[in-house]
């Protein structure tokens, strides 16, 4: 009997301290980071560098218009200057420093309009393309 209860014993001690090792690695699980910060052009050991989509080819100047410059631009909505009214986009350029005043206001905003008027995957070049294009400048 007495050796009977031993065997008892030990095996319940034996999965007690199995179950706390497997508690404690779980909590260690848990607490472990879930990410890393990585500053761009500086070393980060163990992340792998971020695949860099190809770019494509430049979209044309109306495409551009058509899907995002349209809406304001094309009706003069909140006082955005209306495509092809170079007297409005010339006073504008010559209160923003001409066309690249334009160009990093379209990119960072202006009054009502979002940072690069929505467009968000165009580029400079596409977005300045636009702005002469509904400017005449």
């Amino acid at each position: 009997m007495i050796t009977t209860t031993r065997k008892l014993l030990t095996l319940i001690v034996l999965w007690a301290a199995c179950a706390q090792a497997t508690l404690n690695e779980d909590i260690a699980k848990r607490l472990a980071p879930q990410g890393q910060v990585c500053v761009q052009d500086k070393a980060c050991p163990g992340v792998a560098k971020p695949a860099v989509a190809a770019a494509g080819p430049a979209r044309a100047a109306d495409e551009i218009i058509t899907k995002h410059c349209n809406a304001c631009h094309g009706t003069g909505l909140l006082e955005a200057p209306k495509i092809g009214d170079k007297a409005a986009w010339s006073k504008r350029a010559g209160e923003q420093g001409g066309l690249d005043g334009l160009l990093t206001k379209a990119i960072s905003g202006i009054n009502a309009m979002p940072p690069k008027g929505t467009c968000m995957d165009c580029s400079d070049e596409e977005l300045k393309g636009a702005i002469k294009q509904m400017s005449g400048l």
